[in-house]
């Protein structure tokens, strides 16, 4: 990357104000844009941070006695769902949270009668490619109480080659970029949201993926936060050798508490960031925020700040000569190194259900996990494993249309399962039974089918 280049600033700014962008979000850019033409990179190295011991923080389990006061604060908070993301991973071209994903019912379905049983105010923080389509599904649900929703925005991307404004005639789209699950905070306070849940006597905010039914609002996490009187806390989970890439939580060495992700990690240092017994604890993506914090923050440091990550990507992802760009993006979790006294709690794994591929799907689908009364996700507590594993062939379950095809009558029984591996094209009536470790191969072109009321244990080969 160049360590100096022509300012090209103006160029960026004017881009952005013909999109109608806010001030402080061009402002933000600008403050990265700084960054990048000064050669900065994002990176956080080990020798600045230090691994947390698991008594740093305290345990869920410990924390029983605040569910009353959670219980209480119910009305005074606001349940904000990360809702601008497409699943394109999956092959969907729709919102991710429209997706079926148990009992024929979606994310989205699920997210509102979750909040709509604990009488705590949704809000859906959508992208430009998710918010009309959201608000459709949200008028033929018909909920109760309809959630609030506000848009993130977008930022334009840099050329690697002097640092200027991308363009692409052919689809004008490709030239901007989401700025990470980090514009929560600036669009919180640009959509006027911000004001109309202080106003309404919101103060705190709890703020997850749209694809992790886990994570529903929790009254002893609340109550805790609360009596507390904490301005930010992440809930953390233990990480296991699944969780190598995902952002990990450290100290730095200042005192205060952050959070890491793979793309701030200098290549040098990779093994010693997979480490999961030195880093213990990754980000769950489930945040406490006291809103009146939040506010008092972007009034008084004009916007919040947080630590960059520069993704180098071609400019059209599908164009492999397309030119090679950089995308200013920021993780919302970052925000604990700055409010002065956040906090993280350890939180059990069931507290963490996301659903980024096809494999977590038909987990998700299966008896391994269910629903409570209130649709709450658990794990079934009948179930064989702690750490259920499941590899569908990429070839032929890596999109829904195809995972669908091959699941017709729904998942297979998986309670009684420690892990599954499919490998080639085979299809799964309905009353399947998977028990133990299983393998089931066809290496053949023809499509395999397991029949209906088959039990599988071990190795299965067509």
């Amino acid at each position: 990357m160049p360590q100096t280049t022509p300012e090209r600033l103006p160029e960026f700014v004017a881009k952005m104000q013909q999109e109608g962008l806010a001030p402080i979000v061009i402002d933000t850019f600008a403050h990265y844009y700084q960054k990048v033409v000064t050669g900065e990179t994002g990176m956080i190295r080990d020798a600045d941070i230090a691994p947390l011991d698991e008594a740093d923080i305290p345990r869920y389990e410990d924390l029983a006695a605040y569910e009353a006061s959670g219980l209480a604060a119910f009305p005074q908070s606001v349940r904000i769902i990360l809702n601008g993301g497409l699943g394109t991973s999956m092959g969907l071209t729709g919102p991710k949270s429209l997706l079926p994903v148990k009992n024929g019912r979606s994310f989205l379905e699920l997210l509102l009668s979750q909040s709509s049983r604990h009488n705590v105010t949704l809000a859906l923080m959508n992208s430009f490619s998710t918010h009309q389509a959201t608000l459709a599904a949200i008028e033929r649900i018909g909920p109760e109480r309809e959630p609030r929703c506000f848009l993130q925005h977008k930022f334009p991307k840099i050329l690697q080659d002097g640092l200027g404004p991308a363009s692409w005639p052919q689809n004008p789209e490709l030239e901007w970029n989401p700025p990470g699950h980090g514009d929560i905070y600036t669009a919180l306070e640009t959509s006027g949201m911000l004001d109309q849940l202080i106003n309404a006597g919101i103060v705190y905010a709890f703020i997850s993926n749209s694809d992790n039914l886990g994570a529903d609002m929790d009254e002893r996490l609340l109550g805790y936060f609360a009596e507390q009187n904490l301005p930010f806390m992440m809930e953390a989970a233990q990480r296991t050798p699944a969780d190598v890439k995902g952002g990990h939580l450290a100290r730095a060495r200042s005192g205060g508490l952050l959070l890491r992700e793979s793309a701030q990690c200098p290549e040098a240092e990779l093994d010693a960031f997979r480490d999961i017994e030195r880093y213990r604890f990754f980000n769950t993506n489930n945040l406490w925020v006291n809103l009146t914090y939040l506010k008092t923050l972007i009034t008084e440091k004009g916007g919040v700040r947080l630590p960059m990550i520069l993704n180098p990507k071609h400019l059209d992802p599908r164009d492999a000569g397309s030119p090679r760009v950089f995308q200013v993006e920021t993780a919302m979790g970052a925000a604990i190194s700055l409010f002065q006294g956040a906090s993280a709690v350890s939180v059990p794994r069931s507290r963490f259900f996301p659903v980024k591929k096809c494999n977590d799907l038909l987990v998700v689908r299966s008896d391994y996990v269910m629903l409570t009364e209130e649709d709450r996700m658990v794990l079934n507590p009948d179930r064989r494993s702690e750490d259920l594993k499941v590899s569908l062939d990429p070839a032929f379950y890596g999109h829904v249309d195809g995972f669908d095809e091959r699941f017709p009558e729904g998942a297979p029984s998986l309670a009684a399962c420690e892990s599954l591996t499919v490998q080639g094209d085979v299809r799964f009536e309905g009353g399947v039974t998977v028990q133990g470790r299983a393998v089931i191969t066809n290496p053949s072109d023809a499509q395999a089918v397991i029949r209906r009321g088959t039990v599988v244990q071990g190795d299965l080969t067509f």
